[in-house]
């Protein structure tokens, strides 16, 4: 199992959001396994041909996402399976419950929100 990246210079994306969903997409999927240690920054960078601060961007917000954890000089590895980003989602998902309720919209009403806003995110 390895790391396997692809940035489009010509795609609309950018590329450190490039390089942030293909590892989260490996790291769901099981191609990265909980504990796999990502190459170091600069290593990556240089591997791909990007700027040390356009992966140090991507790793951030993997690690903001709960996708990776940042482990001082073991570096940075992906993150046990649905831990902290289940956590947050869930944090999230009950916050959001409780404000439609204060805002007086049915339990029907605040699931449809959501639905529609799924498929806006995952272009369903």
């Amino acid at each position: 199992m390895s790391l396997k990246i692809a940035v489009d210079a010509a795609s609309a994306l950018a590329p450190y959001e490039q390089l942030r969903a293909q590892i989260a997409e490996q790291a769901r999927s099981g191609a990265l396994p909980a504990g796999y240690r990502l190459p170091t920054v600069r290593g990556l960078a240089q591997e791909l041909g990007l700027a040390a601060n356009t992966v140090a961007k991507a790793y951030r917000a993997l690690e903001a996402d709960g996708v990776v954890e940042t482990r001082g000089r073991h570096g940075t590895v992906v993150a046990a399976a649905g831990d902290s980003a289940h956590r947050e989602a869930a944090a999230t998902a009950l916050a959001y419950a409780e404000r439609a309720r204060r805002l007086g919209l049915d339990a029907g009403e605040a699931r449809a929100l959501v639905e529609d806003a799924l498929r806006t995110a995952y272009g369903d």
